[in-house]
Parts: C-alpha cells; structure tokens; sequence
C-alpha cells in the first residue's frame, strides 16, 4: 500500500546538496502531508507523489479508520476509470440554495456522466459484460484483471472496430484463462455469451495476434483438479492420475491429442486402479466430450503403458 506521508511531520527540511531549479535556492522543504518538496523562496514544487515508507498507523474503530485514512481504494482495470473518478452524489442542503444554484448543481451532475470519450463509453459497457461473465463463470479476480487489461488494449489500438464487443470479451476472457492457467473451455465461454465458439476462437486468434500475446498449448495436467473436483475423487486417485499423464508425457502419447480427451481418460483410469469407479459417460459429462474419445483414449494408454497386467489383477481380485 503506497503511503505519502506522516500528518505530524507537516513540514521538514530536506537533506543533500538538491537545488531549486527555478531559483538555484537549496532552501527547500518537504511537505510530508503532500508528499512533495517545494522551493522555500520561489514556491516551486520540485518533487510529488513521494512514498513514505515510515509504519503505517494503527486504526482502532471507524472513525480513527475515517480520519487516518492516507490513500484510496486500489486502481483496478475491470473499471472504466480504473477505479478513479469521482461522483457528484446527493446533495443533503439543496434546498438552502437558490433556484438557479439547485439547477446548476443538477445540470453539472448530469453532465459528468455524458463526457466522455468514445472508448470510455465502450469500456464502461464491455467490463460490466465481462464482471457479469466472470461472476458467472466462477472467473478469479487475476484472470478478471488481466482479462479486462487484454480488452483494455484491444479497444485502444482498435480491434474491437468492426466487430461485436461480447466477441472481443470473450476472446479476452478465454485468453486471460489460457495465460493464467485457468481452465475453462471454449464451450463454457460461448454458452455464457449468445455466441457461437468459433466465432469467440477466431477473435481471440485475431486479438493474440494483433497484441503479440503469446501463449502456450494447453495442458492435460490443468483439467485434472477441476475434472476431480466434479466426480468426487480422492486426492490418491488425483496423484495416480498425475503420474499416469506424465508417463504419457514422456513417451509421447499426448502429443496431438486433445488435452480434456487425455486428462478425462487418464482419470477413469486411475479411478478404476484405485477402486473409485466412473463410468465413462460421467466422466465424459464432466470433461465436456464424447464417451467414444475416453475409450480411444483410454486404450491408447493402456496399452502403451502397460497398465492392462494391473487392470485384470484388480478385476480378479475383486471376483475372488
């Protein structure tokens, strides 16, 4: 938390050989409760937004929390204005002014809300679709950020000309999840929005391009907490399935593969060695494909990894 200054120390002197460089003086003071060095004889403002890096104070009640305050709330990108502007609010005495000062307080509160520029209008409109989404999505407030930063400098280089904004949201949001390591799929993300996903693919194409985002293929190992989480599984059939995909990894059976296809088969397989059986179809609901791509799958692993010999034990251990 950035600190400007201490109230106590309203006013001392600067140390070093620093100049005026208006004047030459080296007469110059630093306003702690500013955070700024001034020019005793000219007046000239040398340096501000200095941090004081002293103790914070201690805050005991509300009114000590009112009083001590020394910064505000902290700049965010999911707002317009990052968090910054200010708001005429409802004024308490309006009715001990005149008729002419109620109709200008009235006309200056209208009229803050109508400046603004063509992009802050689009932001204003694009980043409360997009809190809507994440809120929906279960989106962590990391990826929210930096989904809103990526919308941030599309709309200033202007990529989101020519284009719907839910379509630029949605490919920001599902590149914020893809370099932040989130999973969550393109299908998800179309079905929050009224879009199609190839659609939300080839803006996001487009805006990873345009911004020189560079993200990496997705992996297997980053559904499987999430996929675990929805079936049930122990943390062991977890570990047992981690093992498995790095196995797979090593002898390059992963490779070309679809990532939620390998990490679901992976999953009903160590669900079956350590007894917590999944039929293929919940697994299939849960990884958001097709029960003819686990079995594919599943084959392929155990096949190359030699895990039938541990499978048939288990089957006969179970009929004795």
């Amino acid at each position: 938390m950035i600190k400007l200054a201490k109230k106590s120390d309203k006013t001392a002197k600067t140390k070093g050989k620093k100049k005026c460089p208006e004047c030459g003086s080296t007469n110059l003071f630093w306003d702690r409760n500013r955070g700024e060095i001034m020019c005793q004889n000219c007046g000239f403002v040398i340096d501000s937004g200095l941090i004081d890096f002293t103790q914070e104070w201690r805050e005991f009640d509300y009114e000590q929390v009112e009083a001590r305050r020394r910064v505000g709330s902290p700049l965010t990108y999911t707002r317009h204005d990052k968090g910054l502007s200010t708001k005429i609010g409802k004024a308490g005495d309006l009715y001990k002014l005149s008729s002419g000062e109620r109709r200008r307080f009235y006309r200056l509160k209208k009229w803050q809300t109508r400046i603004s520029t063509a992009i802050e209008r689009n932001l204003k409109f694009a980043l409360a679709e997009l809190r809507r989404v994440s809120s929906y999505l279960s989106i962590p407030k990391s990826v929210e950020e930096e989904s809103a930063r990526i919308y941030r400098m599309a709309a200033e280089k202007g990529l989101v000309r020519g284009r719907s904004m839910e379509s630029v949201v949605a490919g920001a949001l599902y590149a914020a999840c893809r370099r932040q390591g989130f999973p969550r799929t393109l299908d998800e993300i179309s079905n929050a929005f009224p879009l199609d996903k190839k659609e939300i693919g080839k803006t996001y194409r487009f805006i990873c391009r345009e911004l020189g985002i560079r993200i990496l293929p997705t992996s297997p190992t980053d559904y499987i907490n999430r996929f675990a989480s929805e079936l049930k599984l122990s943390p062991q059939t977890v570990s047992k399935s981690i093992e498995i995909l790095n196995k797979a990894s090593q002898k390059e059976i992963t490779s070309g593969k679809g990532p939620m296809g390998i990490a679901a088969a992976s999953l009903y397989v160590a669900s079956l060695l350590t007894g917590e059986k999944r039929t293929q179809r919940e697994v299939a609901e849960v990884a958001g494909v097709t029960e003819v791509t686990i079995r594919n799958r599943y084959k392929e692993l155990l096949d190359k990894l030699s895990l039938d010999s541990d499978i048939k034990k288990l089957k006969v251990s179970e009929a004795s």
